[in-house]
C-alpha cells in the first residue's frame, strides 16, 4: 500500500511566503508520520517469516515449516488465518478510523490529532513489542492501524512547495519500508530468538518523534479557521510565512472554509450527480486498482514469499531489503519526473512495466515449483533472476501507481464534493488493502504460480483505463481541473449534458 498528503489549492495565485522554520519543522513531522506507515507495512513480513515469531505464536505454521518440508506443498505453508489477520486488522482499523477522523479533528484540530494518533501508535508498538499471546499481538496491530490513519495534511506550506511536498511523504512512506527490511535483516541473526521484539517494538521510536513534535506545532490556519479562530489564524499565517502581507491569502482561505460549509450538507449527493461521474469512477478504480496490482502482497509479505519460492531465511530477508531499497529509489525517480513526463505517462509506462514483470515472475515459478510446489534444488542464477525480476517491478510500482494512486484522486476533486470523494478514495482503499493482506496467503496456496498471472490480469485493466478514461492533469490549477473532463471523448457526455440540462432548465424559467 501507499499513501500520500491531500493536494491543496489557493486559486492559481503566488501568494508570498517562504520556506520558514516553522514549515519545515512541521514537514520533518509529517515526515515521521510517513515513516510510522512505511514502517508497519514492512516490519509485519518480516517477523512472520522469523522462525521463533512462528514458534511462540502460529506454532502450526512453525511446525510446517521447520519439520514438515517433504510432505507439504510449498506454496501453503504459511497458510493460516490467524497469521494473516495479524497483518491485515491494521488496515481494518485504519479503515474505520478514517471514517471518524473528520469530524474528530475538526473538533481536536490538527495538533491534538496528530498527539493522540501518535500516543496511539506508540501503545500498538509497546504492546506488540511485549506481547504474550496472539491476543495481544491483534490489539497492538488494531491500536496501530487507528494511529496511522490520520494522516498529517501539510496545510502550512507555501503553495508552490506543495506538490513536492506530497511525493515527499510518499517517499518517507518507503524510506520506512526500507528501514523495517533493514532492521528485520539484522535482528533475525539475534541468538536469544528475541529479535522479532525488536523489530516490532521499534515503532516506537518514529512514534515518539510524530507525537512529541506534534506538541510543539500549533494548529494550521485552515483548521483554526474552520473553528471560527480568525485572529489567531491569520497571526499563525504570518508567522508560518515569514511576511506581514499575507490578507489575500487569509481571505481566500477563510472564504474557501465558509464555501465548504455551505456545501458539506450536500457533498455526498453532490459526489453522485451526473456531471461528477469522472470523479466517481475515478475515486472508486484507481484505488481499487492500485492494491490488485499486487505490490502489496510484495510489502507485506515479501520476506514470507521470497521464502516461499526457495530461499532461506536470511536470503529471503536480505532479497526484501533489495526490493525496499529499489522501492525507495523508484520512489525519488516519480519526485523529478511527475511535473515533466505527466500523470498519464507514468501510470502508462509503470502498468506496461508491471504487467510483464508479473508474467515473467509467474511463468519462473511455474517452471520450477509447477502445481505440487515441489521446486528441487533451485540453482543461483534463478533465485538471481526472480529477485532481480520483482525489483523491476517494485520500481514501476514506485514511480507510478504508488505516489499517483493517491496524487490524481486528490487533485481531479472540486471543493464542493472534495471531502466526500477524499473519503471514498480512503475507504476504498483500505478495504481492498484489506481484502489482500488477509487472502494473499491462501490464494498462492489454492491458486499456486497462477495467483501472479491473477494480478498481471488487474494490470492489464487498469492500463487500458488509464489509457481510455484518465486525462492528462498535469500543469492545470486544481481549480481548474474538472474543465479537462469537458473536452474527453468518453467523459464529455456526462459533463456537458448536464451543463446543457441546467441551460435549458434556466431559459425555461426565463432566467
Amino acid at each position: 500500500m501507499a499513501v500520500g498528503g491531500a493536494i491543496l489549492s489557493n486559486g492559481g495565485k503566488e501568494y508570498p511566503g517562504k520556506l520558514t522554520t516553522q514549515v519545515l519543522i512541521t514537514c520533518f513531522i509529517a515526515a515521521a508520520g510517513g515513516l510510522i506507515f512505511g514502517y508497519d507495512i514492512g516490519i509485519s513480513g518480516g517477523v512472520t517469516s522469523m522462525a521463533p515469531f512462528l514458534k511462540k505464536f502460529f506454532p502450526r505454521v512453525y511446525r510446517r515449516e521447520e519439520f514438515d518440508v517433504g510432505s507439504t506443498n510449498q506454496y501453503c505453508k504459511f497458510d493460516d488465518t490467524l497469521l494473516t489477520l495479524f497483518t491485515s486488522s491494521l488496515y481494518l482499523a485504519a479503515l474505520v478510523a478514517s471514517l471518524v477522523a473528520a469530524p474528530i479533528t475538526k473538533k481536536m484540530g490538527r495538533k491534538w490529532s496528530m498527539v493522540a494518533g501518535g500516543l496511539l501508535f506508540l501503545a500498538g508498538a509497546l504492546l506488540n513489542g511485549a506481547a504474550q499471546n496472539v491476543g495481544m499481538l491483534i490489539i497492538g496491530r488494531v491500536l496501530l492501524g487507528f494511529g496511522a490513519a490520520p494522516v498529517y495534511l501539510c496545510e502550512v506550506a507555501p503553495y508552490k512547495y506543495r506538490g513536492a511536498l506530497n511525493m515527499l511523504f510518499q517517499l518517507s512512506i518507503t524510506i520506512g519500508i526500507l528501514a523495517a527490511d533493514l532492521i528485520n535483516y539484522f535482528t533475525a541473526k539475534m541468538e536469544n530468538g528475541q529479535g522479532w521484539r525488536v523489530s516490532l517494538g521499534c515503532a516506537a521510536v518514529p512514534a515518539l518523534i510524530f507525537m512529541v513534535g506534534s506538541l510543539f506545532l500549533p494548529d494550521s490556519p485552515n483548521s483554526l479557521i474552520g473553528r471560527g479562530k480568525h485572529d489567531e489564524a491569520l497571526t499563525q499565517l504570518r508567522k508560518i510565512r515569514g511576511v506581514d502581507d499575507v490578507e489575500e491569502e487569509f481571505s481566500d482561505l477563510v472564504a474557501a472554509s465558509e464555501a465548504s460549509k455551505g456545501v458539506k450538507s450536500s457533498q455526498w449527493s453532490n459526489l453522485l450527480q451526473r456531471k461528477y461521474r469522472p470523479q466517481l469512477v475515478m475515486v472508486i478504480c484507481i484505488p481499487f486498482f492500485q492494491q490488485f496490482t499486487g505490490m502489496n502482497v510484495i510489502m507485506f509479505y515479501a520476506p514470507v514469499l521470497f521464502k516461499t519460492i526457495g530461499f532461506g531465511s536470511s536470503a529471503s530477508l536480505a532479497s526484501a531489503l533489495i526490493s525496499g531499497g529499489v522501492n525507495c529509489i523508484a520512489t525519488i525517480v516519480s519526485i523529478f519526473a511527475v511535473d515533466r513526463k505527466g500523470r498519464r505517462f507514468l501510470f502508462l509506462e509503470g502498468g506496461i512495466q508491471m504487467l510483464l514483470c508479473q508474467i515473467f515472475v509467474a511463468a519462473c515459478i511455474g517452471w520450477k515449483f509447477g502445481m505440487n510446489g515441489d521446486p528441487g534444488q533451485l540453482p543461483t542464477w534463478y533465485a538471481l533472476t526472480v529477485v532481480a525480476a520483482i525489483c523491476i517491478y517494485v520500481a514501476a510500482f514506485a514511480w507510478s501507481w504508488g505516489p499517483l494512486g493517491w496524487l490524481v484522486p486528490g487533485e481531479i476533486l472540486p471543493l464542493e464534493i472534495r471531502s466526500a470523494g477524499q473519503s471514498v478514495n480512503v475507504s476504498v482503499n483500505m478495504i481492498f488493502t484489506f481484502v489482500i493482506a488477509q487472502s494473499f496467503l491462501r490464494m498462492l496456496c489454492v491458486m499456486k504460480f497462477i495467483l501472479f498471472a491473477f494480478f498481471a490480469c488487474f494490470v492489464a485493466g487498469m492500463t487500458i483505463f488509464i489509457f481510455f478514461l484518465l486525462p492528462e492533469t498535469k500543469g492545470i490549477p486544481i481549480e481548474d481541473v474538472a474543465t479537462i473532463w469537458k473536452s474527453h471523448p468518453y467523459w464529455k457526455r456526462f459533463v456537458n449534458e448536464d451543463e446543457q440540462i441546467v441551460t435549458v432548465g434556466k431559459n425555461e424559467n426565463g432566467v
